[in-house]
């Protein structure tokens, strides 16, 4: 048979204690953990005004009007495109200038009259051209 024993006041207050420092020793393992973790860093710019803004780019379609060695002018008809977006010009066909560096991808060869696509960029006033492509 169990003999039943009273719980000594002694005895519940080490209870009490044993639970009281276990309780800080699993608090101090979590801080720690929790510091160990590395800083959520944000990638929102601290101050937009700073940041330069990517060149957009535009595209147009039209006839090739003259080529030269780094460059060719094209004369843009009725309408033309930008950034995806049809724009209508009621004005007269207008001309336009583009410089052709070392990145520019041209498909087809640049002939006068040939109707080209041009998708472009604008640095300091002119017009770079990034891709052409000309068609018939």
């Amino acid at each position: 048979m169990l003999s039943y024993r009273p719980k000594t006041e002694e005895a519940l207050v080490m209870k009490i204690e044993a639970r009281i420092v276990c309780s800080a020793v699993a608090s101090l393992f979590l801080a720690a953990a929790v510091w160990a973790l590395p800083r959520a860093h944000s990638t929102a710019p601290t101050n937009p005004a700073n940041q330069q803004a990517a060149p957009q780019t535009q595209s147009v379609t039209g006839k090739i009007a003259s080529v030269a060695n780094s460059s060719f002018t094209l004369t843009v008809g009725s309408s033309a495109s930008s950034q995806g977006q049809q724009l209508q010009q009621q004005t007269a066909p207008k001309t336009m200038n583009f410089l052709i560096d070392k990145n520019t991808t041209i498909e087809g060869k640049l002939q006068v009259g040939a109707t080209a696509d041009v998708t472009y960029r604008e640095d300091n006033g002119n017009n770079i051209a990034i891709s052409v492509r000309v068609g018939s």
